[in-house]
This record gives structure tokens, sequence and C-alpha cells, in this order.
């Protein structure tokens, strides 16, 4: 087992590789809208899967997957020569599903707002269903309340009370 940070560092290495040979050593037409965005390695460095983008439609994502498939071998003889391993690893070309993945966020980010534009608009003309105030106190306004006006008898200590002279018996 290979440590994981030169998994890591192999994987960054085989991304530039493959992405320069597809630009220069690779002259098929259906890989020149490809753009390789990532590339993983297992930790024992046997396998690495390169996954990519592809600008254009359905046909020219099947396209450029099946180019890659062709360029397979010649892609990893170039990644032999470039890397220092005792073994060349395999590689496996996997779409990239991220830009896809991002497009239904973005969709999604656009839905979300424009339901809260309509729940703004909504609360901006609501009104209460009952009292503006639930909290009413049945005090009027101008009358004030001095600690005079409330007895020790309203409170409810008494109970609390009669507990305490249970307990001193």
């Amino acid at each position: 087992m290979a440590d994981p940070a030169r998994a890591a560092k192999l994987a960054q290495r085989i991304k530039v590789v493959v992405a320069e040979a597809l630009g220069r050593r690779v002259k098929d037409p259906r890989l020149e809208g490809v753009t390789v965005t990532d590339a993983r390695v297992t930790n024992d460095l046997q396998h690495a899967t390169v996954y990519y983008t592809v600008f254009g439609d359905e046909v020219a994502q099947a396209d450029a997957a099946k180019g890659l498939e062709k360029a397979k071998g010649v892609l990893r003889q170039e990644v032999g020569r470039s890397i220092t391993v005792r073994l060349t690893p395999t590689l496996e070309f996997v779409a990239d599903q991220i830009p896809v993945v991002a497009s239904n966020l973005e969709q999604l980010l656009r839905e979300a707002k424009k339901r809260d534009a309509e729940v703004a608009a909504l609360a901006a003309s609501a009104k209460h269903a009952g009292d503006a105030d639930p909290y009413k106190s049945d005090v009027p306004d101008d009358v004030e309340l001095d600690e005079d006006d409330f007895d020790e008898e309203d409170t409810d200590l008494s109970d609390n009370d009669a507990i305490d002279e249970d307990r001193n018996k």
C-alpha cells in the first residue's frame, strides 16, 4: 500500500500527462472537445480513474467515450513514460457528472428564489388572523401599577410554604 499523499500526487501527474497527450499525441477529432477534470489513483497505484467533460451534446459525449477507449493504450504508454512508478496503472475514463449536477443545482436555486419572492409578496399583503397583539394586558395603558397593588396571597407560593413547614417538623 502506498501513502495516500503519494497516490494523490500521482493522480495529479496522471491528469496533467493525459491532458497534454490528448492535445499533442492523440489526433482523433472526436477528442477535440474533451477536458480532463480530475484523476484518482487507488492506494496500491495499480488503477487510475480519469474524469473528463466534453463540450457538446450527447452525440459528442458518446463519440468522445469511444475515442478515449480507442486511445487508452497510447495514453497509458504516455503515462508510463512520464511517471516514476514500478508498474504503470491501468486507465479508466469516466464522464464527469459535476457539470450536470451543478446545472441541476442552479435550476433548483432559481426555483427557490422565485418561490421566496412569491412568499415575500404574500407576506407583505397579509393581515393578522386575530388581534395584532395577542398578548394585550387587561390593565389600561394610563394606569400605573405599584408593588402595593399585588397581594402575597395572590401568588402561588402557598403550596411551597406548606411543604417547607412539613419539612421543618
